[in-house]
């Protein structure tokens, strides 16, 4: 009782895709990439009025502000956010107007 063997078809090569260009994320003053928080502090600040999580990051993601591989980067950013306004009181670059709504406490 032999079993039998077949030859499979020889794999045929794949073509590399072409790769694409990420668009460069804009850096501060001493050439690091901005952070997550900064980004939104920049985007408040130029906007002039409050504005909610995931159009904040839309906006950092559009202007080449921020990137983040992650599925919920406004749940990120969102939780920061409140993170610094628990810790820094009334020095916090944020302020929370309504919920959900952030606006540049500056």
């Amino acid at each position: 009782m032999s079993k039998k063997t077949t030859k499979k078809a020889g794999k045929v090569a794949k073509t590399p895709k072409t790769a694409k260009t990420p668009k460069a994320v804009k850096t501060s003053t001493d050439g690091k990439p901005l952070s997550g928080l900064d980004a939104a502090a920049k985007v408040l600040a130029d906007a002039g009025q409050p504005m909610r999580a995931r159009e904040l990051v839309n906006t950092m993601i559009e202007r080449g502000l921020w990137k983040s591989g992650g599925k919920t980067p406004h749940a990120t950013i969102y939780a920061a956010m409140i993170r610094e306004i628990a810790a820094k009181k009334n020095a916090a670059r944020f302020r929370k107007t309504d919920r959900g709504l952030f606006a540049f406490n500056g």
